[in-house]
């Protein structure tokens, strides 16, 4: 089964952007420029997001399958 989690591997910050774009199999990159972009549009909402998810999504490393 496939989990939202936070990326390990391709992590910057706490590796949200690289968990999204593992869960959706796209490249963490494309995401983290998306973010970017809507960090500055949205008013601080992806940022409250972003924080939320941080804590809530768990980190790689926490499953054991």
């Amino acid at each position: 089964m496939k989990r939202l989690v936070r990326s390990a591997n391709s992590r910057i910050i706490t590796g949200v952007c690289g968990g999204i774009g593992q869960y959706f199999n796209i490249d963490p990159i494309i995401i983290r420029v998306l973010a970017a972009i809507s960090l500055f549009i949205s008013l601080g909402i992806t940022l409250l997001i972003y924080l939320l998810m941080t804590v809530l999504v768990p980190s790689e490393g926490d499953f054991r399958s």
